[in-house]
């Protein structure tokens, strides 16, 4: 049984489900369908101090954080464990409320998810300073702790995943958690706030506020008891959070947004290349600040390349989440398949080739659009520099490895790229040259808690994922002992 169907859609709070303060409710609605699939509640700033509230006292009680570091890891691996055998529950949950596909949301949010806190377990249980060799006569060591009470905020694309990114090695640290998810998709964060509970993690530690962006959300972002925030959205809302971080002196990681060239030289393996360019632009429907949205191809090899895609793009099939064999579903809402019409639009009518695709989907009511391709667009066109964030690919031809490197770094975001090419010397220098947080090399979208992933420039700053991520939890305490 889900958790919203026991504790319908009520915060949860102190390690109780309660009812938002002012009784208001939200619509949580299934995108492939169009159709209401329950409401929760809509929290207010009383609501998110209550909540802020619970993660200080649960931290200063040192519930969670006076524990050992192999103690908080012990739990998140039982976290792990309670994730993989309840996959197809939690991937239901995802799949209904983003709109991915099953399969999908099996393979990438439930495994990655599992796998996140597995990963920032490990690192608790080696969670340490350092000792300093200095010229005074004096014995110097680090140490690190927790910070205190953070802030996570998440966006409607990967509730699972960004979340997980965010509150496990928060967690790992020793820290506690206030978690607003995307206004849209907030059901696996319900459901996940149950599961910590049974996993062990005390009462106070994770608390989950629902509701819109601009109340809850807002009133997180300016609570005074709040140590550490940590967003992943839009770039308009990362400056805005920032800001108010910046005014607490709050420190803060920001995701944000992507617009990520994906670079064919003509030395490429171009049936490998196809596959990595259509998975870059078509995964989760679009929905990725990590897609590759902008392709670069080598001029010899830029016709020969559409053709294949104007080819194979349409058969990616297309269709109802719920089916195992469905590649793209449908966009998460309805505000966001206008956005992808809009661009189209102004695509066709600055003159643009639309090589397939290219039309909305009539498929049960739902928020569907066929993958598409555009060729013949100015590299200054709004459809080019701008976020579409949905399954829609631009093709833009460059004449030697310089022009490419500066169409790749021609957007305001770096947040990844990628390079399709036979030749090693040239991948390790090209990646070198781009301006991305990631670079993919002969593929699209490799991801693993191990590895570190965030953006420069209009994309963010500060990374999660790695060691880096769990450091950015902590704070860094020197001790310097005399030894005259």
């Amino acid at each position: 049984m889900t958790t919203f169907e026991t504790d319908p859609g009520r915060l949860f709070i102190g390690g109780q489900w309660r009812e938002a303060a002012g009784g208001a409710r939200t619509e949580v609605v299934d995108p492939s369908r169009g159709t209401v699939v329950t409401t929760v509640a809509e929290a207010g700033a009383i609501d998110v101090d209550a909540a802020v509230q619970a993660a200080r006292a649960a931290f200063d009680a040192g519930q969670w954080s006076g524990l050992s570091g192999r103690e908080r890891g012990r739990v998140l691996l039982r976290v792990a464990e309670l994730i993989r055998a309840e996959a197809d529950e939690i991937a239901r949950l995802e799949s209904l409320d983003v709109g991915k596909p099953i399969t999908l949301a099996h393979a990438v949010d439930v495994t990655n998810a599992a796998n996140d806190y597995e990963y920032f377990a490990s690192l608790a249980f080696s969670l340490d300073g350092a000792t300093r060799d200095t010229p005074m006569n004096a014995l110097a060591y680090t140490k690190r702790g927790p910070i205190g009470v953070v802030a996570a905020i998440t966006p409607f694309n990967f509730p699972l995943i960004l979340a997980g990114s965010k509150i496990a090695p928060a967690l790992a640290a020793g820290n506690t958690v206030v978690h607003k998810p995307a206004d849209e998709t907030p059901l696996s964060a319900l459901y996940m706030a149950g599961l910590f509970q049974r996993a062990g993690v005390p009462d106070g530690v994770v608390n989950v506020v629902t509701g819109a962006g601009p109340v809850a959300g807002e009133a997180l972002l300016r609570h005074p008891g709040v140590d550490k925030i940590a967003f992943t959205g839009s770039t308009a809302v990362g400056r805005h959070a920032a800001s108010i971080a910046g005014e607490n002196l709050t420190p803060v990681t920001m995701e944000l947004g992507g617009n990520a060239a994906h670079i064919v030289f003509e030395d490429a393996d171009l049936e490998k290349a196809v596959g990595a360019v259509i998975k870059g632009f078509v995964f989760n429907t679009g929905q990725f600040c990590m897609g590759g949205p902008r392709l670069l191809v080598a001029r010899p090899v830029y016709s020969t390349l559409l053709n294949i895609l104007a080819e194979a793009v349409p058969g990616v099939p297309v269709g109802d989440p719920r089916q195992v064999e469905t590649v793209v579903g449908p966009m998460a809402g309805e505000k966001h398949l206008h956005k992808v019409e809009e661009y189209v639009e102004l695509a066709r009518k600055e003159g643009a080739r639309v090589v397939c695709g290219g039309e909305r989907l009539d498929l049960d009511g739902g928020y569907y659009y066929q993958p598409t391709v555009i060729a013949d667009l100015a590299n200054d066109s709004r459809v080019v520099q701008e976020e579409i964030f949905g399954p829609v690919l631009t093709v833009q031809p460059f004449d030697d490895e310089d022009e490419a490197v500066a169409l790749a770094n021609s957007t305001p975001y770096g947040l990844a790229s990628g390079i399709q090419t036979g030749n090693l010397a040239r991948a390790h220098r090209v990646a070198d040259r781009l301006q991305a947080g990631i670079v993919w090399v002969n593929d699209w979208a490799m991801l693993d808690p191990a590895v570190p992933f965030g953006g420069v420039k209009d994309s963010g700053f500060g990374r999660e994922y790695g060691p880096e991520a769990l450091h950015a939890y902590t704070k860094v305490k020197s001790v310097v002992v005399s030894l005259d």
